[in-house]
Parts: C-alpha cells; structure tokens; sequence
C-alpha cells in the first residue's frame, strides 16, 4: 500500500476516482506551493492539470526544482495531452479517466523505478549509506552534519573500500590539482570525520607511513587508528 498525495485545485471532488477502489491511501490537498511545506507523508503525487494547464505546469516546475523526493503522475484530460512535454519534470501522465488496474500498475511502475534510482545513487558501505543525488550520509539511520569537502571525502574513501590512499593522491582526488594547500588539510578532515562519525570512527583507518583507507570487515584488526 502507497501512500499517495493528490494536488488540485478543485479539492473537494475527486480527481482520479478509480483511486477509491485501491488500498492505497490517498490525501488530496489544494494545489498551492504553500501548502506544500506542511504536505503530509507520501511515495508518490498525482498532480491535478485538468482545468489549468499553466498553474499545474508552474507548480510542477516548483516541486521538481525543490528536490520532492517522490515521483510524480500529472492527470489529464485528452484535450491536454498536447500540452504536456518533458520540461514539466513528470514520471508520468495519466487520463482522468484511467480504470483501477491501469492507476495501480502507473503507481507501481512509478515507485519502483524511483526506488531503483535511489539505490543507484546510494553508496553502502560498512553500515554507513551514502546519498550522492542529496549529498548527504546516514550511519544507523543518523544523518551526518558533514561540509562539502567531508562528504567528498567520505564518499571518495567508501567508494574504494580497503584501498590505501596517500595524503597527495587524496589531495589530488578529492580537493583537484589546483589546490595549494598542504597535506594536512587532509589529516584535519580525517580528524573531524571521524568525530562525526563517533562509534563508526573506526571505519576511517590509518596505514603508518602511508595515508588512510575506508574499512572493511576483513582489514579493520590490522590497523593502526
């Protein structure tokens, strides 16, 4: 079961009344961008475009351009099929008058290729997971407070997992060719990633005389930290 979230303008009739005869539960809310911040929970959002094809249009670009997190389905009449191309940022369109089993197959397909995308813009590694499309990193479900150049390097580090990287070749990798600082630059990061990622410290392991590494389950004994 999907929770779904329905904008439109018209909100006391039902846009997709096919919706009624599925188990998912459906929440319709006016389609206004202030009503958006306090947006109840939801995998997916059928977007109403029947009677206004510019506001929908508009509203769209907004929930697109502010990173919604959720497919999104616009609804249709035939007439407006015309209107609609790819600089609306849809997953999809569906007729108004669509039937239960075509809405629920949409849903489905539209949630599965968004959850597809996420993972492939995922890094796991060692239990921390890494979200390179929203630059940021979970460690047991906590989100990190990490700056820039912290994420860059964490997620250089997770994506080489077990390899030994020397103070230069991180230098090189992570802050450019162009960079004139030091290599301490980089034992001052180590050293603040590690206090953020507390208890899974560890994880940032140091080779003597050599550089750092991400851990594995195999290599953490024998490290130096």
């Amino acid at each position: 079961m999907a929770q779904i979230l329905v904008l439109s303008a018209t909100a006391d009739k039902q846009v997709l009344p096919a919706l009624g005869l599925l188990s998912h539960r459906v929440r319709q809310i006016p389609a206004e961008p202030a009503n958006l911040v306090n947006a109840p929970g939801h995998d997916l959002i059928f977007l109403d475009a029947r009677q206004d094809l510019a506001a929908a249009k508009s509203l769209a670009k907004i929930l697109v351009a502010t990173g919604i997190g959720a497919p999104l389905i616009v609804v249709v009449t035939e007439g407006g099929l015309a209107a609609i191309s790819s600089d609306w940022g849809a997953s999809d369109i569906v007729l108004e008058g669509a039937g239960p089993g075509e809405l629920d197959a949409r849903i489905r397909m539209a949630i599965g290729k968004a959850n597809q995308f996420e993972r492939s813009n995922q890094i796991h590694a060692s239990g921390i997971v890494i979200d390179e499309a929203s630059y940021s990193a979970k460690v047991s479900g906590r989100t990190l407070d990490l700056t820039f150049k912290e994420f860059e390097l964490l997620r250089f580090l997770a994506q080489h997992t077990g390899r030994v990287f020397t103070r230069d070749q991180l230098l090189s990798e992570v802050w450019g060719y162009d960079y004139f600082g030091g290599t301490r630059t980089v034992d001052v990061h180590i050293r603040r990633l590690r206090a953020k990622l507390g208890d899974y410290e560890s994880l940032i392991g140091t080779v003597r005389n050599v550089g750092y590494r991400f851990n594995t389950d195999e290599n953490q004994e024998s490290l130096a930290t």
